[in-house]
């Protein structure tokens, strides 16, 4: 048969402690100007190495030279005010100080394809690079200028359709656009979050992904996840819309999840990747708590288009933890591999 099963981080990496404050979103830089440059770039092929060393065979850059997923995109951006802040509800879930939307958006420059560059020397293997997608950003600004959703997340997937081909031109194989806002605004999804999004993943040269999940393992989200009832079936209004999508990828939430998983078979010729590590605890999943994930997902998909992830980015983790997990990730993945007969 073909090749093991692959397996991959979601995005984010804990950084190191030199480089920002441990365990926590949003953390402040240690350092600035150049030296600054040089230590995101440290911290990066530390992240490659550890991946590397782990068994990970789907190369991501651990989101180092990032404060956050969705903001160090948009601050590059012009038409946005990160000054002037106004308060907003993120995800229908907590409040937060968020920058305005007071212009046209416009990418004057690419964002993160130097970045791209850089982890592409890093190894010869599969590499993927992530990005916001335009609902989430849309969801994560206050908007006094566009006055529609709708309006700025087609700006936004213009955007991101720019900065997608500067980075596939440079060697990224998998393009995956973050999307925990598909989790909760069904409607919107519906009327025109699928539609950016592939407007956003158009024409790439590469394969594209997308992210959705149920958020880091912080209190806000915990108490959110407490209250979604004995089963989340969130993932079904949106599954057969990403199906019928030219959006490749789907990577989704699992392990120690209320999700069903027979939820994946709406994925149909769909890569899925399958979240079988659990970023919301300092638990270490053993190979074989992955494999199970893996074989439960088995019974819903085939095989040839699975891949072991983790629930969700696991910058808030310590970083033996998160390394730990990496491990266990691989581990996990070769012993099913190796359980049904791939090599």
């Amino acid at each position: 048969m073909s090749q093991r099963i692959k397996t991959a981080i979601a995005g984010s990496l804990p950084k190191p402690a030199w480089l920002a404050e441990p365990e926590k979103l949003w953390a402040p830089w240690h350092l600035s100007g150049v030296q600054l440059e040089q230590a995101k770039h440290d911290a990066m092929r530390l992240a490659v190495d550890d991946q590397l060393r782990a068994g990970i065979t789907v190369i991501g850059d651990g989101e180092q030279t990032r404060q956050h997923f969705v903001t160090t995109f948009i601050e590059s951006l012009s038409g946005v005010d990160f000054v002037n802040r106004k308060t907003v509800r993120i995800r229908n879930r907590y409040d937060a100080a968020v920058p305005v939307v007071v212009d046209a958006v416009t990418r004057k420059k690419s964002v993160f394809v130097e970045d791209a560059k850089k982890l592409r020397a890093l190894t010869k293997g599969l590499i993927k690079f992530t990005l916001p997608g335009p609902m989430t950003m849309v969801d994560t600004l206050y908007d006094d200028y566009y006055k529609s959703r709708a309006k700025l997340a087609w700006a936004f997937a213009e955007i991101l359709n720019q900065e997608a081909k500067e980075l596939a031109s440079v060697g990224v194989d998998i393009i995956q656009f973050d999307e925990p806002a598909f989790n909760v605004f069904f409607d919107e999804v519906k009327d025109w979050g699928v539609k950016t999004l592939e407007h956003a993943a158009k024409d790439l040269g590469c394969k594209s992904a997308v992210h959705i999940c149920y958020g880091y393992g912080i209190e806000a989200n915990i108490k959110w996840k407490n209250g979604l009832g004995e089963e989340w079936r969130q993932y079904e209004q949106v599954f057969p819309l990403l199906a019928k999508s030219s959006i490749d990828q789907v990577s989704l939430e699992c392990i120690n999840s209320r999700v069903p998983m027979e939820l994946i078979a709406l994925l149909k010729g769909k890569d899925v990747l399958v979240g079988a590590i659990d970023v919301a605890n300092n638990q270490i999943e053993t190979p074989e708590q992955v494999a199970n994930v893996l074989r439960q997902a088995a019974k819903y998909a085939d095989v040839k288009h699975i891949y072991g992830c983790t629930n969700c980015g696991m910058v808030p983790l310590a970083r033996e933890v998160a390394l730990a997990k990496l491990h266990a990730l691989a581990a996990g993945a070769d012993l099913f591999s190796q359980e049904i007969g791939l090599k």
